[in-house]
């Protein structure tokens, strides 16, 4: 089986785990129960033993592959166009009637639906438990097939016979037109719990597309790309942890931000500053719920701060602090892409910008959701402190850079605005602040102004003393640091919009995080465009278009550029590559929360609204 496309995956899930399922019908990522948990299928990081869950037409047939969301849901089809016969697959994880336990073994439902003719189909499954560690054996059980390993089992359940063939199920099967074959993958039950049944699969089913269209008939959003902000939502959705109100950066590890290098992260894991700006897009669409969920956890994280400083960059999606980073030896990755790693050694990095973002979040949740109240206060108040008390150290900085620590303007901007924005709310709830706030804040603008702005360039740089531009300085428009039209903001995007030959970072509409051979990140190779830069600069267009009406004519035009590199059911991978192919894990909650507030801020920005 040869590596198919980051990018001609779509998604599936639960709100606990999910599961990657190609155009071509295969099921290539899934762990079980949780999003963190070892993989059962992990084809997607090495093809050869990773394995895999495909029900396709049998190998002598060919049929073109189309697949496409169920409307206004994250119900998948992928519809497989015959000579002279259709076949669906609808692909679903049941959250109907979903518990908040993050036991509960999870559920896949894979339904065949002949359309037309009498097509030949062919399931084969082949499970490789704990990233292909741990050896399982099958046998037949109750009309059923287990797979068990040491540590997990499955179960595979269908109404046509499933034989088994070593260590792996399979299934042949001619279909009527009107005929529909289910398959219904899940784990072990405990305390008399029920497999959901054969019959259930159609109720469920619907269940499923109820849910998703209930959730997202909340949304306020009604601009001019109202289909791919709903799409985005829905991925966010999918990266929300149910049992606790975390959110995951992306269900995947290990996808290659350069196919063939070593930038392979594991981003399975709930990291505050995604988390913040996850839940800043969806209060801005207008779900309430998953805002005060997320604020719920970090309340439940402040309760037992750190020694060293009160809050980790990330966190698992249980709460716990510890993510030791390890490597997969055994696994080639994608197409060659090593090391694959598992565990995150960036959890104990320092990165001081996650207190700006993070305070940016509740101080929307504290004008928009809920006012805050003491206990929250109080938390605010001691990260306010830690960052009067830390500000002018050296950080890692937003991007995790493994060469060392510099005093990365972007931490310094993002203690500018953790102090500001607890300004902010002290005043709007007439609650207690301290003088040392204000002048600590002040502080900190006047010397971004003076140390952080390259006069000679004329461009604010990456770090103190360095030569080199960073996107993540355009979040100085979009936070109000800047003022968009001040001399300054326009040339910072003056510089930004250079290609990369000239000292700029856009390419073809899309923006590099930094230039990686300027900058030494720790890191060998190179790496894509970074999705999240692009809606960035889209953003700081628009707000400064206000201004500039030609800088919005760019702005509308970079963004619908941006949306022409989704894939064909509308997700985004972190980076975009060289000849527009996805990179980096997927889906990826930083591009998708970038898209919806690019597209809320034009949609503004084009009305009149500055």
């Amino acid at each position: 089986m040869a590596y198919k496309p980051i990018d001609s995956y779509a998604i599936i899930g639960d709100m606990c785990s999910a599961a990657l399922v190609n155009l071509d019908g295969a099921i290539d990522w899934f762990c079980m129960p949780r999003f963190d948990s070892p993989s059962v299928f992990a084809a997607i990081l090495d093809d050869k033993k990773g394995g895999t869950f495909k029900i396709a037409p049998r190998a002598a047939d060919e049929a073109k592959c189309k697949q496409y969301y169920w409307p206004n849901t994250n119900v998948l089809v992928t519809r497989f166009l015959f000579k002279n016969a259709v076949v669906e697959l609808v692909d679903f994880m049941p959250v109907g009637a979903r518990q908040r336990d993050s036991n509960t073994p999870r559920t896949i439902v894979r339904q065949v639906n002949a359309v037309r003719g009498t097509p030949t189909m062919e399931m084969i499954c082949q499970p490789a438990f704990n990233y292909a560690r741990d050896p399982h054996e099958v046998r037949p059980q109750d009309g059923a097939v287990v797979f068990q390993s040491p540590t997990q089992s499955l179960t595979l359940r269908s109404d046509v016979p499933i034989a088994i063939d070593g260590g792996n199920a399979s299934a042949l099967f001619t279909m009527e037109q009107g005929d529909t074959v289910t398959f219904i993958l899940d784990g072990p039950r405990d305390g008399g719990q029920s497999h959901l049944q054969l019959e259930d699969a159609e109720e469920a089913f619907r269940a499923t597309v109820d849910y998703w269209r209930k959730w997202l008939s909340q949304s306020t959003y009604r601009g001019r790309w109202r289909e791919m902000v709903d799409r985005s939502a829905l991925a966010l959705k999918l990266m929300t942890y149910d049992p606790t109100g975390a959110i995951v950066a992306s269900p995947t590890c290990s996808l290659p931000e350069g196919v063939g290098g070593e930038r392979n992260w594991d981003y399975r894991y709930t990291w505050l500053r995604d988390s913040a700006f996850t839940v800043f897009a969806l209060e801005r669409l207008g779900f309430t719920e998953e805002v005060t969920r997320f604020a719920d956890f970090l309340n439940d994280l402040a309760r037992d701060p750190g020694e060293e400083r009160p809050l980790q960059i990330m966190y698992g999606i249980d709460g716990r602090k510890t993510l030791t980073e390890e490597t997969l030896d055994h696994l080639d990755g994608y197409m060659g892409s090593k090391p694959v790693r598992i565990g995150n050694g960036a959890y104990n990095q320092l990165q001081l910008d996650i207190y700006g973002e993070l305070l940016d979040a509740l101080s929307l949740f504290n004008r928009d959701v809920r006012p805050v109240g003491y206990n929250m206060w109080t938390a605010i108040t001691v990260l306010a402190d830690y960052v009067c008390d830390h500000w002018t150290e050296p950080d890692e900085g937003i991007w995790e850079t493994r060469g060392g620590r510099q005093h990365f303007l972007y931490s310094k901007h993002m203690c500018w605005v953790a102090l500001d924005r607890t300004l902010r709310i002290g005043d709007d709830r007439a609650l207690p602040t301290k003088t040392r706030w204000r002048e600590t804040r002040d502080t900190i603008y006047n010397e971004i102004m003076t140390r952080g702005w390259d006069e000679e360039q004329q461009f604010f740089v990456q770090h103190y003393g360095s030569k080199t531009l960073d996107a993540s300085n355009l979040t100085m428009i979009l936070t109000s640091f800047l003022s968009p039209a001040e001399i300054r903001a326009k040339q910072l995007l003056k510089a930004v919009m250079r290609p990369p030959e000239e000292g700029g970072l856009l390419s073809n509409s899309l923006v590099y995080r930094y230039n990686v051979t300027q900058m030494k990140d720790g890191l060998e190779g190179e790496e894509g465009t970074f999705n999240l830069c692009t809606f960035w600069l889209v953003n700081a267009l628009a707000r400064s278009g206000k201004y500039d009406p030609e800088l919005l004519d760019e702005a509308q035009l970079i963004f619908e550029r941006m949306l022409g590199f989704a894939n064909h059911v509308g997700l985004y991978a972190e980076e975009t590559g060289p000849s527009g192919e996805g990179l980096g894990n997927f889906p990826q909650a930083f591009t998708h929360l970038g898209l919806i507030t690019a597209a809320i801020n034009l949609d503004r920005a084009l009305e009149g609204g500055g």
